[in-house]
């Protein structure tokens, strides 16, 4: 079972910026987080939260609420990758229905949890992510990558065919980053998966439900690439395997 971080507990604690106008269930939170070994900087909006990025606060995971005045947290993810934050987004909101959790996941958010499930399963899914996420700081320094008419920029993580920006979400440049550095090999469907979200999340219906997210993202992709290229077809399928980057 995981539990509250005990006192001299060697456990790493993770830096969380969380948005929420809720000021009770926002405060009540981060306390709990705290116990858990997390330290919370809240802020009661999402434009708040910009400005604290814009003035260099430091976290390793952004935590959102959906419904926020001035600026709703769906909307606010895109403005965090226009301004380079690159750090692993994860909802927390009480909209459950699988419309809401597709549009946060499409978006590039890498987990979305109802408020009812506590902050005992909320504390084990962020450190799941923290403990599983390549920073990016460590990204800045990985080197551009070509494959082709592929370029792949994983500093600011932006994807270009023929030099036309192909206008990914970060989960799809992860995808595509994922298979372009295996040219030649199918990729599981399970190790895209895990590319989406983190090692071990489950979603879906059934045992194998995760695959029909897999296919949709795949999808995605390659109509954002055959809008540049309507002959793009580098992206292979293996029937319930999975995929690989490049031709016969």
């Amino acid at each position: 079972m995981f539990k509250p971080v005990a006192e001299g507990d060697a456990e790493r604690r993770i830096r969380v910026a969380f948005a929420e106008d809720d000021n009770d269930f926002r405060d009540a939170v981060a306390a709990e987080l705290g116990d858990y070994g997390f330290d919370v900087t809240a802020f009661p909006d999402g434009t708040q939260l910009l400005d604290a990025f814009a003035n260099g606060i430091d976290a390793e995971i952004i935590l959102l609420d959906w419904s926020m005045p001035s600026m709703e947290g769906i909307d606010l993810l895109p403005k965090l990758r226009h301004m380079g934050i690159l750090l692993p987004v994860v909802f927390l909101t009480g909209r459950t229905q699988p419309v809401y959790e597709k549009q946060a996941l499409d978006r590039g958010a890498l987990d979305f949890v109802d408020k009812s499930r506590g902050v005992p399963i909320l504390a084990q899914r962020l450190r799941l992510i923290a403990d599983s996420h390549k920073k990016p700081v460590e990204l800045e320094f990985e080197d551009n990558f070509h494959c082709g008419r592929l370029l792949l920029k994983p500093g600011i993580s932006r994807a270009y065919w023929d030099d036309v920006d192909v206008n990914l979400t970060l989960t799809e440049f992860k995808i595509v980053h994922l298979l372009a550095s295996s040219i030649g090999t199918y990729v599981t469907y399970r190790a895209v998966y895990d590319c989406m979200h983190y090692v071990g999340f489950i979603a879906g219906s059934g045992e194998n439900g995760y695959r029909t997210n897999v296919r949709s993202c795949i999808k995605r992709i390659r109509n954002k690439f055959r809008a540049i290229d309507p002959d793009f077809g580098e992206i292979d399928n293996y029937q319930s395997f999975g995929y690989r980057w490049g031709k016969e």
